[in-house]
């Protein structure tokens, strides 16, 4: 599970163009949305599950609903392992 945070957080420092950031620097459990942790919005999520879906060749939530899966690379792990 480890290396698959490290991917997500790869992902995460490229889609978001953290270029100041290394992905082992981002915490497992930082909120990535709203305005605590890293404050990202609705238009980094859609380029962050684009993003994650070229990764790693999965359909990522987009509804409401499943809004949960993105709150931190812990929970983004946990939904990607459940669903390869």
């Amino acid at each position: 599970m480890a290396d698959l945070k490290l991917q997500i957080k790869t992902v995460l420092t490229r889609a978001m163009r953290l270029q100041d950031t290394r992905p082992e620097d981002i915490a497992d459990d930082v909120v990535l949305f709203g305005k605590e942790g890293m404050g990202f919005d609705s238009v980094d999520a859609l380029e962050l599950a684009v993003e994650l879906e070229r990764e790693f060749d999965i359909l990522m939530p987009d509804d409401a609903e499943h809004q949960d899966v993105y709150r931190s690379v812990n929970t983004l792990a946990t939904w990607i392992a459940d669903h390869r």
